[in-house]
């Protein structure tokens, strides 16, 4: 079974980078990873139903528009099954504290560490898959 993930951020040499980190996974056909550069691209394409379906949302906090805490409350008043976990060059207390109040399920920071965030993503398919 092919597991989708969305990740949401502004850089674009962000969908390069996660399909190199990730690319063994890829290969296998274990994920699909699905790309928005902002979040409301990211809504419009969580609306039209992203194939394999998005179990895990991996949003950046700091893009034009709609910026990635709104994103989040967005999602879990529309989507509250599914996992977000915030990626932010702002760690700081008070990003995660918002990020957690809304309903992130973690927060990681840039630069990512791709062997903590992959661990991190395993766990959260694997609660998923429990459920």
């Amino acid at each position: 079974m092919t597991l989708g993930i969305l990740v949401v951020d502004d850089e674009p040499d962000i969908e390069d980078l996660f399909r190199q980190r990730f690319r063994a996974e890829l290969r296998r056909g274990e994920l699909a990873i699905h790309f928005a550069t902002s979040a409301e691209e990211a809504l419009t394409k969580l609306n039209s139903g992203l194939q394999p379906e998005a179990v895990l949302v991996l949003s950046d906090i700091n893009m034009p528009g709609m910026n990635g805490l709104d994103f989040l409350g967005h999602l879990r008043t529309n989507l509250p099954q599914v996992p977000v976990v915030m990626v932010t060059a702002y760690g700081d207390t008070e990003n995660r504290r918002r990020a957690l109040d809304i309903g992130a399920t973690d927060l990681v920071t840039k630069p990512v560490d791709f062997n903590v965030l992959k661990k991190l993503v395993n766990t959260v398919i694997e609660q998923k898959s429990a459920a």
